[in-house]
């Protein structure tokens, strides 16, 4: 039976890490330094070096703010989206579904909530510049966390060689994960990998804020049907969308 969208049980046990690492550490730094030279700035007479400290306390302010929406969105605001990227798959309890670049589990983890009899495979290469923490074993602590761990898989792949059989999947994921591959060229092979292992009849969705009416054109180009592209959600920052299709 077709699992209800009013119904989904999101992951909510785990620790999940904080997406871009990176990304908030440097603005954490680059905020602390512009109002540090604010400070310095504003020492030193002169409406010019009145201005300019304003400008840069400023600047400092937008970094701390972003900083905070990045942690908010990690922490809280994906839920939401990914609720939505479920409600584009269909899963079914009996489903074998795919989470390419599945990190620390949190897609993975709540589309195999849905499932009774069915499988979640999870598939990284494990990059801590991702997301915080990166590792199959935390991806497997908070399966086990979260009550599902008899239900997820996870493995060592890249996404533009998925080492699986055509046609396995009936609904496969990705979410903040093939922007990350920065050739065109390679991200239309992890396309098509997607569109290869799965189903005919099978449902995907992926969630990304860059290259979103690329992933559109590559699943058309593939053979799928129905592409979608949401609408923009703010509940993430930045804000993202949800491209879907269908395997005919």
């Amino acid at each position: 039976m077709e699992v209800s969208k009013f119904t989904y049980e999101l992951a909510n046990k785990g620790n999940y890490g904080i997406d871009a690492p990176p990304v908030v550490r440097n603005l954490s730094l680059i905020g602390i330094l512009l109002i540090i030279a604010a400070g310095i700035v504003f020492s030193i007479n002169g409406i010019v070096w009145r201005i300019l400290s304003i400008l840069f306390l400023l600047g400092g302010i937008v970094c701390f703010a972003e900083v905070i929406m990045m942690v908010w969105s990690s922490k809280k605001g994906k839920r939401h989206v990914v609720k939505k990227l479920m409600e584009q798959l269909r899963v079914k309890e009996s489903d074998t579904v795919l989470d390419v670049g599945c990190g620390r589990g949190f897609v993975l983890h709540s589309l195999a909530k849905q499932l009774s009899s069915g499988k979640a495979i999870g598939i990284d290469i494990w990059n801590t510049s991702d997301q915080s923490g990166n590792s199959p074993e935390i991806t497997l602590q908070n399966a086990e966390t979260e009550g599902v761990k008899d239900r997820v898989d996870v493995i060592d792949a890249d996404a533009r060689a998925l080492p699986f059989e055509p046609n396995t999947f009936d609904a496969i994921a990705s979410s903040l994960a093939i922007h990350n591959i920065a050739d065109r060229k390679e991200r239309q092979k992890a396309i098509n990998e997607i569109v290869r292992v799965l189903k005919t009849n099978g449902r995907v969705a992926i969630l990304d804020f860059q290259y979103v009416a690329e992933y559109a054109q590559m699943l058309e180009k593939a053979g799928l049907t129905d592409v979608k592209i949401s609408k923009m959600y703010f509940a993430m920052f930045p804000p993202v969308r949800i491209v879907s299709g269908i395997k005919k």
